[in-house]
C-alpha cells in the first residue's frame, strides 16, 4: 500500500474481489495477503492520474515491474478505465485486522480528498489526503489561503469528497491572516451546540428508564471520544426516533435534541495552511488559538517558501536558500515553530516527513487527534519551486530526514513525553549534496559566488545541529 499511500491525487487505491466475483475480463488480481476468498488489485485511475510517477519511485518491488509507468493511450487500451469503474463500486470488505494507523490498513479507508488540482508529484497533498483517510467522515477543516485553499476548492470542482454512507468533510476557507482564529470559531460553535445538547440528554436521563436511560447514560459517557461517541450516538438516534410524537414527558426533548442530530457525535476540527500563513501572516492567530487549550488539530504543509505566489521566502526559509524577495541567499535561520508551540506545555507538537517515515507520521496525526487539547503537526513538503524532480519527491523527504536537514519528532504533554523518532546521529556528511540537489539552494554559487554560497551553506548546516542537540537532550538522547 505504500504506492497509494504517497500518491498525491488519489488515483491509485487497493480493491479487494471476491473471488467468484463478476468483473471485467481486464481486470487481474493476486490473491489478498490475510483475506481469504478474495483477490487484490492495486487499481489506478488512467483519466484521473497525473503521470507523476511518485508511486513507482516508492514501490519496493523494483524488478518484478509491480508499477510501470505507461502512456495514457495503452492504459486504456488495457481497460483500465473500466477497471476503475469497477472497482471503485466494488462492496466494503472487512479489514478491521488491519489497523487503521498503519500504512496497510489506511490505504483500505477511503481517501476523501482525491484529484486535486495540485502539481504532479505535490509533497502537501499526499498529508491531507491521509488525513481524510483516518478522520474524513468526521472532519470539519479551516483552509488557510495559498495552494492547500487553490487545490483543495478551485471552482468548478471539489476534491473533499464524501463515502457511501454520504459522510464527508466539511471544508471552508477563510482570509489568509486569519485562518487560526476562523476555525477556533468552528470548534466554539461546534463545542457550544453539543453541550447544548449534552444537558438535554442529561435531562432526558432522568426521565427516562431502563434501556433508554442506559443509552443516554453511554451517550454522556462517551461524549468526548470521537469513535465511542459515534457508537453512542447511534445507538440513542434509535432511542430518540421511537419516542418522537409519543406524547411523554420527554417529548420536547427529544425533538430538540433531533433537530441537532448532526451534532450528536464529537467533529475532527482541523485548521489546514502552509508555512507562509503558520509561520509569517497568520501566526498571530495561531498562537493565540494554541493558547486558549482547546482540542483543534492544525496541519502545517511546510514548503519552507510562500509555494502559492512563487516562492517567496519565509520565516520557514532556511539560511542559504534562494527566494524571491531573498535572491541573495536567506541570511537569517529558520524559525523553530514546534518548540515555540511546546513551550506552553499542553500543546500536542510533532514533526514529520511521511516519505521518510511513514510510520511515524500515522502515529502522530492519531495521537494529535486523540489528544483532547491544541496540536500542531508540521509536516515537511518539497515542492516545485524548489527546484527538484517532483518524480522524486517523496524520496526528496527521505534525504532531507536521512541527511539531518529535517528531523522527525513528537511530544505528547500528557506525560511530558518528548520522542526524537528520527535518528539522533544523521549522516550530515550528506548534508551539502541534498542542498546541492536543490535548485533553490545550488543556483546561490552562480548569483552569489561559490565563496558566499558554502559560508550560507555551513551555517544552515551548523543551524540543523544545533536543532538536533536541542531535541537529543530533550529526548534524553545527550
Amino acid at each position: 500500500g505504500t504506492c497509494s499511500f504517497v500518491c498525491p491525487h488519489a488515483c491509485l487505491r487497493p480493491a479487494l474481489v471476491a473471488n467468484d466475483a463478476e468483473r471485467p475480463e481486464t481486470l487481474k488480481t493476486k490473491p489478498a495477503i490475510g483475506i481469504p476468498g478474495y483477490g487484490y488489485k492495486m487499481q489506478v485511475s488512467p483519466l484521473d492520474c497525473m503521470g507523476c510517477g511518485v508511486c513507482a519511485t516508492v514501490c519496493p518491488v523494483k524488478d518484478g515491474g509491480a508499477i510501470t509507468m505507461v502512456p495514457l493511450a495503452q492504459a486504456l487500451e488495457k481497460g483500465e478505465e473500466q477497471n476503475w469503474d469497477y472497482a471503485v463500486e466494488l462492496p466494503a470488505v472487512d479489514t478491521s485486522k488491519f489497523k487503521k494507523e498503519t500504512v496497510k490498513g489506511c490505504q483500505f479507508c477511503t481517501p476523501l480528498f482525491e484529484f486535486s488540482g495540485a502539481c504532479a508529484g505535490c509533497g502537501e497533498t499526499p498529508y491531507i489526503k491521509v488525513i481524510t483517510q483516518l478522520f474524513g467522515e468526521d472532519m470539519v477543516i479551516a483552509n488557510a489561503t495559498g495552494c492547500s485553499s487553490i487545490y483543495g476548492g478551485s471552482s468548478p470542482t471539489c476534491p473533499y469528497t464524501k463515502n457511501k454512507e454520504g459522510h464527508g468533510p466539511a471544508w471552508a476557507n477563510s482570509l489568509f491572516e486569519d485562518n487560526a482564529e476562523f476555525g477556533y470559531g468552528m470548534n466554539l460553535a461546534y463545542s457550544a451546540r453539543r453541550n447544548a445538547i449534552k444537558g438535554k440528554v442529561e435531562k432526558l436521563a432522568e426521565i427516562w428508564d431502563g434501556e433508554a436511560k442506559a443509552a443516554c447514560e453511554e451517550y454522556i459517557a462517551a461524549f468526548d471520544e470521537r469513535e465511542a461517541s459515534k457508537k453512542a450516538s447511534k445507538k440513542l438516534l434509535g432511542f430518540l426516533e421511537n419516542c418522537k410524537d409519543c406524547g411523554c414527558d420527554a417529548d420536547k426533548l427529544v425533538k430538540e435534541i433531533l433537530a441537532d442530530k448532526d451534532c450528536l457525535a464529537k467533529k475532527s476540527i482541523w485548521i489546514f495552511g502552509g508555512d507562509g500563513w503558520a509561520y509569517d501572516i497568520g501566526y498571530g492567530g495561531l498562537d493565540h488559538v494554541i493558547a486558549e487549550g482547546e482540542d483543534v488539530n492544525i496541519l502545517v504543509l511546510d514548503t519552507e517558501v510562500y509555494s502559492n505566489t512563487g516562492g517567496q521566502a519565509s520565516k520557514s526559509t532556511n539560511i542559504g536558500a534562494v527566494a524571491k524577495f531573498a535572491s541573495a541567499g536567506k541570511r537569517v535561520k529558520k524559525k523553530d515553530l514546534g518548540m515555540m508551540a511546546k513551550s506552553y506545555g499542553y500543546v500536542y507538537v510533532a514533526q514529520c516527513s511521511m516519505g521518510a517515515n511513514p510510520a511515524q507520521f500515522l502515529k502522530a496525526i492519531s495521537e494529535a487527534e486523540a489528544y483532547h487539547g491544541p496540536s500542531l503537526i508540521i509536516c515537511y513538503a518539497p515542492c516545485i519551486n524548489h527546484g527538484i524532480n517532483m518524480t522524486k519527491s517523496q524520496l526528496e523527504e527521505k534525504a532531507a530526514v536521512d541527511c539531518g536537514y529535517w528531523q522527525l519528532y513528537r511530544y505528547n504533554p500528557e506525560g511530558e513525553v518528548f520522542t526524537l523518532d528520527s535518528k539522533a546521529d544523521p549522516n550530515f556528511e550528506g548534508y551539502q549534496a541534498f542542498l546541492a540537489g536543490e535548485t533553490r539552494y545550488s543556483s546561490l554559487v552562480k548569483t552569489q559566488g561559490a565563496e558566499v554560497a558554502n559560508k550560507l551553506f555551513e551555517e544552515t548546516e551548523e543551524s540543523a545541529k544545533e536543532r538536533l542537540a536541542d531535541y537529543k537532550k530533550l529526548a534524553g538522547k545527550e
